[in-house]
């Protein structure tokens, strides 16, 4: 049975956060936000990424104050490393947006126009305790003391996040949140698979079933200059997180849309990518936003756990941070798509080592799938070409087993990805992997090189090559530069790497390479250096 494809236009849009230099949950989140993209690319879907930087609020305000330097010179330095970060990982993003861009301000004053027209919007003192560092208010039962263990300093903080809290009085506008709690909470009970995983969803559901409280959406002035004005109110800025979400809207040309092709670049999203520390933002604020002003929600948000290290949180005050240019550098940025989706937690926090990367690298990429091109590929005795041209003379004698396996691994990898997981998807990928090389050791066809035993040796050849040319079309979104290679030595047409090609006896016309194979250099996973 065969996955029916809707025709649907997808757009992925995820944001990062400055000032902070980028690090490798940064890392995380672009590439599983790319290996989707990637994915809706193969399905042979229009696929649109965003990616890019949140400018405004107090805490890069601070930041550049710290560097002494003008926030906006700041900014323009700020944004270079995620922008080169996204370039050096293979993002395919098909825009970079900078929330300090003159149409994201124009989009966001646009916006609040809207919402303070339509009455949900009112001016109050607002007190409480704010968190610079998170950029939000938290109520009394969410904060508690705090030691830092260095100083022996006791201060508040947010029990979520750790982070520090002062407490704040000030005259600022509010947005009636609470007015949503029903809508939201009836859309929630009807979207089961709106926010991924579900444990996160139960989360959100139980937070706005506690009730919601109005929310401050704007700052002084006086305390934050750097941000977006609030329209005819000088005395006023708007909150980052009103100001940040809209970026989603900035890149689908809102308020531009043509009527009646409103959806044309990209909006509602399909999907947005997030870490689990920002999804009240994105599920609770967002939504409530859109229902405002009688916008389509996004229809998915995918929310990513965290990497540790030591089984601590990664933290740039401790030291506790991984530099993603680093280990790109070191490892090879396919090596570390392939570690990141591998290994990396959707639904619970993943522990970061370098050895783990090693070992990954040398079980699943030199030892399997490399291992396995090298075989077939190199393999003196055997022509690769002359066993793809004879398939339909031995399609029936093919091991059934593995036959059977490579028949349903595209659907399989379908349904991973359409959950969203794409960590099932490439276990289930290179679970196929493994076993076709299990195969090709069993039955030794360097033993079958006699003219009398050509058509078996055809069949175990044709068979493991089949392997590759599917795995090798389902691993593009994760390795696409190692895929393309892998896919030229086989010989493989560039209009015949999609994912409707990707079963088994669909492609009869590859099996002679694009480029001469044979020189070390060429290998497709060689070995690391000795020093990892």
């Amino acid at each position: 049975m065969r996955v029916k494809l809707p025709k649907l236009r997808e757009k992925i849009t995820r944001t990062l956060i400055c000032p902070a230099e980028p690090h490798i949950g940064h890392l995380y989140t672009l590439v599983l936000t790319d290996i989707l993209k990637r994915w809706h690319v193969l399905l042979g879907r229009k696929s649109i990424l965003v990616t890019g930087t949140d400018e405004h609020g107090m805490k890069v305000q601070q930041a550049a104050a710290k560097a002494g330097k003008e926030v906006r010179a700041f900014c323009d330095e700020a944004y270079k490393p995620f922008q080169a970060l996204a370039k050096e990982a293979h993002i395919d993003y098909d825009h970079f947006i900078r929330t300090s861009e003159p149409d994201h301000r124009f989009a966001v004053q646009h916006f609040w126009l809207l919402l303070r027209e339509r009455g949900w919007i009112y001016a109050k003192k607002h007190e409480g305790w704010y968190s610079v560092s998170d950029e939000t208010f938290y109520p009394q039962s969410a904060v508690q003391l705090a030691l830092d263990p260095a100083t022996g300093r006791k201060f508040m903080a947010s029990k979520e996040t750790r982070k520090e809290v002062e407490w704040t009085s000030e005259n600022n506008y509010h947005f009636r949140l609470s007015a949503f709690q029903t809508r939201l909470q009836e859309h929630y009970s009807k979207s089961h698979d709106m926010i991924v995983p579900w444990t996160r969803m139960k989360d959100v559901e139980d937070e706005i079933g506690k009730g919601l409280q109005d929310l401050s959406i704007s700052r002084p002035s006086e305390r934050l200059s750097w941000g977006i004005p609030v329209p005819d109110d000088a005395t006023q800025t708007i909150y980052v997180w009103l100001d940040a979400l809209i970026n989603y809207l900035t890149k689908a040309n809102y308020p531009f849309q043509i009527p009646g092709q409103e959806n044309a670049a990209g909006w509602p999203a399909d999907c947005h990518v997030i870490g689990k520390d920002i999804v009240r933002f994105h599920c609770i604020y967002w939504p409530a936003f859109l229902m405002a002003l009688d916008l389509p929600l996004p229809k998915q948000i995918l929310t990513h756990a965290h990497w540790t290290l030591g089984n601590e949180k990664m933290s740039k005050s401790t030291g506790m941070v991984v530099n993603p240019f680093f280990a790109i550098n070191r490892f090879g940025v396919d090596c570390m798509r392939y570690y990141l989706a591998l290994n990396g937690g959707i639904k619970n926090d993943s522990s970061y080592d370098n050895s783990f990367i090693v070992a990954r690298y040398k079980r699943g990429l030199q030892s399997g799938l490399g291992n396995l091109v090298s075989r077939v590929t190199r393999g003196k005795g055997w022509d690769v070409r002359r066993a793809v041209k004879n398939s339909d003379k031995h399609i029936e004698r093919l091991d059934e087993q593995l036959s059977l396996k490579l028949s349903k691994l595209r659907d399989m990898v379908f349904r991973c990805m359409s959950e969203p997981d794409p960590r099932e998807g490439l276990h289930t990928i290179m679970k196929v992997v493994h076993d076709t090389n299990a195969y090709m050791q069993s039955s030794a066809p360097w033993n079958l090189c006699e003219p009398e035993k050509q058509e078996q040796l055809d069949c175990v050849i044709y068979l493991c090559a089949e392997s590759l040319r599917i795995c090798g079309i389902l691993l593009q979104p994760y390795m696409p530069a190692k895929m393309k290679q892998l896919l030229d030595m086989l010989g493989v047409a560039g209009d015949a790497r999609m994912w409707v090609d990707a079963d088994l006896g669909k492609d009869q016309d590859y099996g002679e390479p694009k480029d001469e194979i044979g020189k070390e250099t060429e290998m497709l996973f060689p070995p690391l250096n000795s020093q990892f």
